[in-house]
């Protein structure tokens, strides 16, 4: 490689330019072109010539005896080794592998007679091979030939066991045992052939195979003379003998003359003409006088062979030489092998000796011996010794006489009848082609006959096997460059020059030209060959590129022209070789002009789609012929990238690239302008264009983005797809949010409310209805659909899925209000008890009371729930669990980070108008009576200074001081009136006014956003307990989903009281005084009892304390009761909302227990007396009893209740602490109680002086009344709606109360004891007092604290901000 680069370095250099132009030998510039009957007529002789040349057939003649002597001659063995020492192919020197073994089995058939052919039957035969076979099987022998297989030894070792043993028993002069010997050992050759033959080893051995069959026919020459003469010709004497069979000179006889008519359209009548013609001049001798002036002039360097100027190199003139010699050598013996004569009549002088062992280079010497040229058909063979004795070589170079054989340009005149040759064959119907490969395709070029002649010629006008290469490319480049051949032909032409075909043993196949790597060294061509090579490679390369470019041009197509053929051709035969001259900047050059054909055959096709997809009439314009045309786009860069996913450029030029780079950008532009006009158009028509189509738009433009921005990453795209549609989006939001509230009214009527499942016990995922299921299926397809529109901008995607949140948001309000509303009819449907109540008369109530005294009633039915009231909580639960899903999917934090991020500076935001106000009804106290039991059943309505209803609590039974606990969201847009009126819920007739309050709800008083509570005094007598909060409300995703979880929330609670308030009445009546008292007062009678019992007999009893088995007792009513109640729950309501239900219930259950123990905390004295110390400790008791009861752990633990961290609620360690104060004395308990406050005071300052938050601390629990209680007064921080945007959040902030609540330690318990001793009136009002002055003082502070922080701007801080929509 190495050679050949320094090879085309010097051909570029100014003395090779300068040598190739002048007119010497080796240059055909100047002369005048072959013609094709000059190129006939030097065909025709050189196949004459070999006519001539070819051993003669011989044919068997019967001749009569003769009185002359026979004459006999024996082959010496030196003729024998001369022979083989001629063989120039190395291979056929040497036997195979493996031959001495079959050899030895050969000759064991021989001796033991089974041998096929009969000429070895003769028992002198089988002597002489068995005494060959003893001297084969000597362990030395043998193993040298299984070594060396050298030929000679084994001709030799046979040849000298043969002599030796057929000379036995003769006389001395007695040699007719020497043709014997020439017999024998031509039986032996015979089987020798056959052996080689049979296993198939003939075929790689050629020239062994022609040598052999050579000396076996010469061997055999006097075996006439082996019988006798009275057994010839029948017994009647005479000879048969071998003549020579005389020359026809017909063409008929002559296969190579046949090819030249064949191959120059000469009819055979012509040619025989031709030959009758020039025979006597066309002769042997002629053929010899050319060798010897040809070799005459070699040796003189007369410049009229090749000499040292037409070889870049001295060295490979010389080596041309070298081999050039010996060959001229080997024909001129050739010759005068086929003719003795000449020798005899040439003039003095002496044949050069031929060397049998100089290695001859292939690229120089003759191949035609090799491959499929049999020696049968080759001029050249020595086959018998000749007397040249008076040969003289040495004639007159100076001799002006021409060549006969060899005309003036032998380039010229070869290529000419190589051109007619392949013109021939490549349109010969006859021509079998080659068999078609998994690699290669069917080709044919040139037929045996062509190659034959080809070779001849070749050989005889002393063409270098390089310059045959040379040549024959130039032809066919020719021929592919005038399109007489294909791509195919071409590719077989490069593989027919450098590697031979697979044998073929049908006749008619395409024969081969024989080449050697060593014809590829560049080192030793000629300059001419060198040059020439170059010209066809570039020649052929401007061509292949100017094929190539034209086939790119159709890459676009649907079904393109395949370019691999092109390519393997330039990669494989050019630019592999290396001679080829071309350069970068050629290369460069092409791949620019290829780029820009193939954006400007991109612009053509982009036309032709625009044409195709887009009508020609603005008006008749749509968003579907936009999206048809991006499809169409987009899909033919799909199919060009696979296409090409392999091999993405194609000479340095990217089909794809160009395609994107001419057909986005220009689409982009297009589509830019189509979807304005297409808006203007429908605008003018006051028309919507469909939603579903901007969507569809959008997901193709956004795909063409992200093609364009991965090929072009440095061009911006033509336009914003997101600003130019998102106004479709924001229309299917709008229609979203009008079908939604339609969507959940439907779903909600067609619910049956009945649990759908295969299982016979449904699990707790599938004990909902459908309508729950229905609507978050349209939530979902909702969020979906924006979902998977992949919209490229975060801020406007944050907020679509805001504006979504909130339709969602409305949708939940709404189905929470319609399944709740539904509830509460169910659960407030009078028993059949209730309704025969109803219908008694007053006295008959008043009896009936009477009776169930008597009778000490214990047993109360439980309340039949109804199976789809309880599902209807069910549905509740899992509304919120998917809530939560749809949360996490949606990105809610994520989506509220984008806007906040683009949100402007607090000082620049427009103030939200519209606050939401959350209101807590607590409790009431000191209510007046209405009912004849000296108690009431108080309800709460809010409504608005229009008499507007708002809200409504549920009723509370029997009782004065009733707790609500329950909360309702108001908003507004500026100060508002409530007014809170108390109702008497009676059975019968009007509900009675209990009282009636106002509060007015101004957002300036709660621009801290903190809350406030309100003792609010009745018109009447009591008041009632409000804790106020205020919120702005925000157009926020995180503030829509947390007012949603929050209505959840609340309409769960909401729903889980109504069930624990069918529980409660029967909770308050076995955890009364009155139970209590029944309990300690066991066995005693009452006067009522008396009076009814006069005419009974009376019998003292003995008053004693109630048992641990009683106090047990007195609660075994309640539990049944409860048992019997969650059984019928539990075959509804999922696990979750069993345990909810039942959580509720303990807190109600704590709650009694407590209004049993303390009076709710106020400033005024109470009614209430402490329980005695017997009592106190049945109520502990009976809480125990509860808590083992709710937590319902089994003996191994396992808890099938309420967890315990939930029993062991801040309420649950009040009680619990409440038994260490309880008998304390009263100064006692106002010492603890002052140091308690002082406690509690010093810590809020320390807090408030290392944290800086605009919250204030929280205040002492809840507060008295008074002159604080009209303006209420800041308290702990409450649930907000953005402490509620999810399950985690809700989970996080109730654990956080849960501790604030027990880490905060206040003396509220003390203070309600307080109030049953009515020596602590004083404090309780002092105590009133100083939480009023230090809570009205931490609120100044809070407030000028949060002005300071905000620097005056962020007083809007909650209020969120009014977004844009756009």
């Amino acid at each position: 490689m190495e050679g050949a680069r320094g090879s085309k370095r010097r051909i570029n250099s100014l003395q090779t330019r300068d040598r190739l132009q002048r007119n010497g030998s080796a240059t055909v510039r100047g002369k005048r072109p072959v013609s094709a009957q000059d190129a006939y007529l030097y065909a025709l002789r050189a196949a004459y010539l070999a006519y001539l040349l070819q051993p003669r057939q011989k044919r068997v003649q019967h001749v009569p005896a003769a009185a002359k002597p026979v004459q006999r001659s024996s082959t010496s063995v030196n003729d024998l080794m001369k022979d083989f020492s001629l063989i120039r192919d190395s291979k056929s020197t040497r036997f195979p592998h493996n031959f001495m073994g079959e050899l030895d089995k050969r000759i064991t058939k021989v001796l033991m007679g089974t041998e096929r052919m009969p000429e070895f039957k003769d028992a002198t035969v089988k002597r002489t091979f068995a005494v060959f076979l003893n001297a084969f099987k000597d362990p030395t022998f043998r193993k040298n030939m299984d070594k060396d297989r050298r030929v000679e030894d084994l001709l030799l070792i046979f040849y000298s066991n043969a002599t030796k043993e057929l000379q036995k028993g003769k006389l001395p002069g007695d040699d007719s045992w020497k043709l014997m010997v020439d017999r024998h050992v031509a039986l032996f050759l015979r089987l020798v052939s056959s052996i080689l033959k049979d296993q198939d080893w003939a075929k790689d051995r050629p020239e062994l195979t022609q040598r052999l069959a050579t000396m076996e026919k010469k061997l055999l020459v006097h075996d006439q003379d082996l019988t006798t003469d009275n057994q010839r010709n029948g017994g009647q004497g005479g000879t048969t003998i071998e003549v020579e069979v005389p020359r026809s000179y017909e063409v008929k006889d002559m296969p190579l003359v046949l090819a030249v008519s064949r191959i120059f359209a000469i009819s055979y009548l012509d040619v025989q003409a031709d030959i009758n013609r020039y025979k006597s001049i066309w002769t042997e001798k002629a053929a010899l006088q050319d060798l010897k002036t040809y070799q005459a002039h070699l040796g003189m360097m007369t410049k009229k062979t090749l000499n040292s100027d037409d070889f870049d190199l001295e060295e490979a003139f010389e080596a041309w030489k070298n081999q050039e010699v010996p060959e001229l050598s080997q024909m001129i013996l050739a010759i005068l092998q086929s003719n003795p004569e000449l020798a005899k009549s040439s003039p003095g002088g002496s044949v050069p000796q031929f060397k049998p062992h100089v290695s001859l280079d292939p690229a120089y010497t003759d191949r035609s011996r090799q491959g499929s040229l049999s020696s049968e058909s080759g001029s050249y063979v020595i086959d018998q010794p000749v007397d040249m004795s008076g040969l003289s070589i040495r004639d007159d170079p100076n001799d002006s006489t021409s060549y006969t054989f060899i005309p003036s340009d032998p380039r010229a005149s070869y290529r000419t009848i190589l051109k007619e040759a392949l013109t021939y064959d490549l349109a010969d119907t006859e021509l079998q082609p080659s068999e078609a490969t998994s690699e290669t395709p069917s080709v044919k070029l040139l037929s045996k006959q062509s190659a034959e002649l080809l070779n001849e010629i070749a050989l005889r006008w002393r063409l270098p096997q390089f310059s045959r290469l040379v040549l024959f490319l130039d032809v066919i480049r020719e021929k592919y460059i005038d399109q007489e051949i294909s791509l195919d032909t071409l590719d077989a032409a490069f593989n027919y020059i450098k590697e031979p075909p697979p044998t073929d043993k049908k006749s008619h196949r395409m024969s081969h030209i024989p080449v050697q790597d060593s014809a590829f060294d560049r080192t030793k061509w000629t300059v001419q060959d060198y040059a020439l090579n170059q010209q066809i490679l570039l020649s052929l390369h401007e061509c292949l590129l100017r094929e190539l470019f034209e086939l790119m041009m159709h890459v676009y197509e649907t079904k393109p022209p395949p370019l691999g053929p092109v390519m393997y051709i330039l990669e494989s035969h050019i630019y592999d070789d290396p001679t080829f001259p071309g350069t970068e900047e050629d290369m460069d050059r092409f791949t620019e002009q290829l780029r820009q054909g193939l954006r400007q055959k991109a612009g053509d096709v982009y036309r032709e789609l625009l044409a195709k997809h887009i009508p020609d009439t603005k008006e008749e314009w749509e968003f579907y012929h936009v999206i048809e045309l991006g499809r169409a786009v987009v899909k033919l860069c799909e199919r060009i990238q696979k296409r090409y996913r392999k091999n993405p450029e194609v000479m340095g030029a990217s089909p794809m690239m160009c395609l994107v780079e001419e057909m986005f950008p220009a689409y982009a532009a297009d589509a830019r302008d189509l979807v304005a006009r297409i808006m203007d158009v429908a605008q003018t028509k006051n028309e919507d264009v469909p939603v579903q189509d901007g969507f569809d738009l959008y997901k193709e433009l956004v795909e063409i983005r992200r093609i364009h921005s991965d090929a072009l990453p440095n061009r911006k795209f033509a336009f914003n797809i997101e600003g130019l549609l998102q106004d479709f989006v924001w229309r299917w939001i709008e229609m979203t949010d009008k079908n939604l509230l339609g969507w959940v009214d439907n779903a909600f009527k067609a619910d049956q409310f009945q649990i759908e499942s295969q299982n016979p016990v449904p699990a707790d995922d599938e004990r909902h209805s459908v309508s729950v299921v229905d609507i978050f299926r349209s939530f979902n397809q909702s969020i979906e659909q924006i979902v998977s529109l992949n919209w490229d901008d975060d801020l406007q995607y944050a907020k679509f899925m805001t504006a979504a949140s909130k339709s969602i948001g409305l949708a939940l309000a709404k189905y929470c209000e319609l399944i709740e509303g539904k509830f509460a009819r169910e659960m407030d449907r009078m028993t059949p008890e209730q309704e025969a109540a109803a219908r008694q008369t007053r006295q008959e109530k008043w009896l009936s009371t009477v009776k169930d005294l008597y009778n000490q009633k214990e047993n109360v039915e439980p309340f039949q729930f109804y199976p789809e009231s309880l599902v209807k909580l069910n549905n509740v639960e899992y509304a919120m669990l998917q809530l939560d899903k749809l949360e996490r999917e949606i990105g809610v934090d994520a989506c509220a980070e984008v806007v906040q991020k683009h949100a402007p500076p607090p000082t620049q935001r427009l103030r939200s108008n519209n606050f939401v106000f959350t209101i807590k009804i607590i409790e009431a106290e000191d209510l007046k009576a209405c009912d004849l039991n000296g108690l009431s059943d108080p309800y709460v309505v809010l409504g608005d200074e229009y008499q507007k209803r708002l809200a409504k609590t549920r009723v509370i039974y029997g009782n004065l001081n009733p707790r609500w606990e329950e909360t309702i969201d108001i908003t507004t847009n500026g100060p508002l009136n409530i007014v809170a009126t108390i109702w008497d819920w009676d059975t019968l007739g009007d509900h009675d006014c209990v009282g009636r309050t106002s509060l007015k709800l101004d957002p300036s008083h709660f621009r801290d956003y903190m809350p406030r509570e309100y003792w609010l005094d009745l018109d009447t007598q009591g008041r009632l307990l409000l804790r106020v909060s205020m919120e702005g409300e925000r157009d926020d995703i995180q503030f829509y989903f947390g007012k949603s979880f929050r209505t959840l929330k609340r309409t769960e609670r909401d729903m889980t009281r109504k069930i624990t308030d069918k529980l409660s009445s029967f909770i308050s009546y076995k955890l009364s005084r009155r139970s209590l008292d029944a309990l300690l007062n066991k066995g005693m009678t009452s006067k009522v009892t008396n009076y009814f019992r006069v005419a009974r007999p009376m019998s003292m009893s003995v008053a004693q304390g109630p048992t641990p088995h009683d106090i047990t007792q007195a609660l075994g009513p309640l539990f049944t009761y409860f048992d019997e109640n969650f059984a019928i729950m539990k075959q509804t309501l999922t696990d979750a909302a069993m345990i909810m239900v039942m959580t509720r219930l303990w807190k109600e259950a704590l709650a009694t227990i407590e209004s049993l123990l303390v009076p709710p905390l106020s400033d005024k004295l109470s009614q209430q007396r402490p329980l005695t110390q017997q009592e106190l400790d049945i109520v502990f008791k009976w809480l125990k009893m509860l808590f083992d009861f709710f937590h319902a752990a089994d003996e191994d633990g396992n808890v099938e209740g309420v967890p315990m961290d939930v029993l062991k609620s801040p309420k649950y360690h009040e009680l619990q602490n409440l038994n260490f104060f309880y008998f304390e004395a009263t100064e006692d308990l106002i010492r603890t109680s002052e140091s308690m406050a002082a406690a509690s005071a010093r810590r809020q300052q320390e807090e408030a002086q290392r944290l800086n938050r605009m919250s204030a601390p929280p205040a002492l629990g809840h507060q008295f009344g008074g002159a604080a209680g009209l303006v209420g007064m800041p308290t702990r921080k409450h649930k907000t709606i953005m402490l509620s945007r999810n399950l985690g959040t809700m989970k996080k902030a109730k654990e956080e109360k849960r501790k604030e609540a027990q880490a905060e330690p206040n003396d509220d318990m003390i203070l309600r004891i307080l109030r049953m001793r009515p020596e602590a009136e004083r404090y309780l009002k002092d105590r009133s007092r100083q939480k009023e002055r230090l809570a009205a003082a931490q609120a100044a502070e809070m407030i000028v604290r949060q002005s300071l922080n905000a620097g005056g701007g962020r007083m809007t801080g909650g209020m969120g901000i009014m977004a844009s929509r756009r």
